[in-house]
C-alpha cells in the first residue's frame, strides 16, 4: 500500500501537532517533488499490485480533483491497482462543495475520511476547525448524494466544551447520517500546540480522563448496539467497511510513505521517514536525492511494536508469529510479564492470540507498554 502525505492546511487546529504548512506558495513544487519521489522509490515495495492508496495530511482536499488525479496517474505508471482497491482521501467538510465532489466522483477515489470532529459549533471553535456544525452535517449528505457510500468520519470526545449529553447527540447524528465507519479519539493535549498554551494559561480547563473514559465506553456500547464492530481501540465499522489501509498497518504489512514527514516500513525490520520540512524535501527531490532517513529495528524494537499495535485490535498478537520471530531471551521476558496480567484478566489468550478484553481497551496503551523491553 502507499500513503501520500499532503502537507498543507487552511489553518492550524488547536490540538494538532502533525506536519503541515498554511502557505500554498510552493504547492506546485511540492506536487512535482512527490512525483519524483514516487519514481525514485518505485522498486521499494515487494508487491506492485496495490490494495490501498491513501491521501492523508494535512488536508488532502485542499488540492483540486485534477491535482489528486495527477498523483494517482503517477502511481499508476509504476504500480497496478487491485480490482477492489481502496483509494481514500482525507477531507475537511468545508472543502466538500458540489463542484469538488462532482469532479472527485469521476476520479478513482472511492472512500472519503471526513474530519468532522463534532457536530457542535462550540467544540469546533475550541478546536479551531475551518468548518461549522452545519457544514459538518451537510458535507456528509452531499458526499453520499455524489455516490460516496464508503465514508469514515473522525469524532473527538472528552473536550472541555463537551459533556456526555453532547457526546450522545454527536453519536446519534452519525447513526442518522448512516456513516459506516467512525474513527474516534480522546482530545489529547500535545506539546507546542495552541491547546496546551490555553490550558497552561488557564483559559480553558484540561480534558478530564474520567470523563473521557466514560465517553469512550458509551461510544463503544452505543455503536455496537447499532451494528458496528469495534475492531481497533479508536475504530468502528459496519461489516465490510473496515479501513483496509489502517488494517494493513495493524497487521505489519509493508507500506510506502510519500511526501514530507511520511513514514515507510518494509514489513520486516526497516523503517524510514522523510524530512518534516517542505523546503528541504523539495530541494532534495529536485536534486534527485531522497529526503529520508532510515533505521534497522532491533529485535527489542520489533517486539515492542508488535505488542503495541496488536493489543489495540480485535485480532490481538499472534503468538505463533511471536514465537517464530523472537529469541528465547525475548520470549522469556514476554512470558514473565504477561503471567500476572493474565491472572488479573487484563490479558487473555484466545485461539493462540493474546488480547486485551474490550472492557480494558481505554487503557490499552498502558497495558501494552508494561510488556515492553526497555
Amino acid at each position: 500500500m502507499i500513503y501520500i502525505h499532503i502537507p498543507f492546511c487552511k489553518q492550524k487546529c488547536s490540538y494538532c501537532n502533525f506536519h503541515f504548512s498554511t502557505s500554498l506558495n510552493f504547492k506546485d513544487d511540492m506536487l512535482s517533488a512527490m512525483k519524483k519521489e514516487i519514481f525514485l522509490r518505485k522498486d521499494e515495495l515487494q508487491n506492485k499490485n496495490l490494495q490501498s492508496l491513501y491521501f492523508g495530511g494535512g488536508t488532502p482536499s485542499i488540492l483540486s480533483p485534477d491535482e489528486i488525479n495527477s498523483l494517482i496517474d503517477e502511481v499508476l505508471k509504476y504500480f497496478s491497482f487491485s480490482s477492489d482497491i481502496e483509494i481514500t482521501l482525507e477531507a475537511n467538510p468545508d472543502d466538500l462543495d458540489k463542484n469538488f465532489l462532482r469532479e472527485l466522483s469521476k476520479s478513482p477515489v472511492n472512500r472519503l475520511s471526513i474530519g468532522t470532529q463534532s457536530f457542535f459549533d462550540e467544540d469546533l471553535k475550541l478546536m479551531n476547525r475551518a468548518h461549522n456544525a452545519s457544514e459538518a452535517e451537510s458535507s456528509i449528505k452531499r458526499a453520499q448524494d455524489f455516490g460516496f457510500e464508503n465514508l469514515s468520519i473522525d469524532l473527538i470526545y472528552g473536550s472541555p466544551t463537551s459533556n456526555m449529553e453532547i457526546w450522545k447527540e454527536n453519536l446519534q447524528k452519525t447513526i442518522t447520517l448512516e456513516v459506516p465507519h467512525i474513527s474516534s479519539y480522546a482530545l489529547t493535549v500535545e506539546p507546542k500546540t495552541a491547546l496546551e498554551n490555553w490550558i497552561s494559561k488557564g483559559k480553558i480547563s484540561s480534558p478530564k480522563e474520567e470523563e473521557q473514559n466514560k465517553e469512550f465506553y458509551y461510544l463503544s456500547d452505543f455503536l455496537k448496539d447499532n451494528g458496528f464492530q469495534h475492531y481497533e481501540v479508536s475504530n468502528f465499522a459496519k461489516p465490510d467497511f473496515y479501513s483496509r489501509h489502517n488494517s494493513s498497518y495493524w497487521k505489519y504489512k509493508e507500506y510506502l510513505g510519500i511526501g514530507p514527514s511520511a513514514h515507510s516500513y518494509n514489513g520486516f525490520d526497516v523503517r524510514s521517514w522523510n524530512v518534516a520540512n517542505n523546503q528541504q524535501y523539495i530541494k532534495k527531490l529536485n536534486s534527485n536525492v531522497l529526503a529520508k532517513e532510515e533505521e534497522v529495528l532491533s529485535q527489542e524494537e520489533q517486539f515492542n511494536e508488535m505488542i503495541m499495535i496488536g493489543l489495540r485490535t480485535i485480532w490481538g498478537v499472534d503468538l505463533e508469529s511471536l514465537n517464530n520471530k523472537f529469541s528465547d531471551r525475548i520470549l522469556e521476558h514476554f512470558q514473565r510479564e504477561i503471567k500476572p496480567k493474565i491472572n488479573d484478566e487484563v490479558l487473555v489468550i484466545e485461539n493462540n492470540h493474546l488480547k486485551i478484553p474490550e472492557k480494558h481497551w481505554f487503557m490499552a496503551d498502558g497495558i501494552a507498554s508494561d510488556l515492553f523491553i526497555v
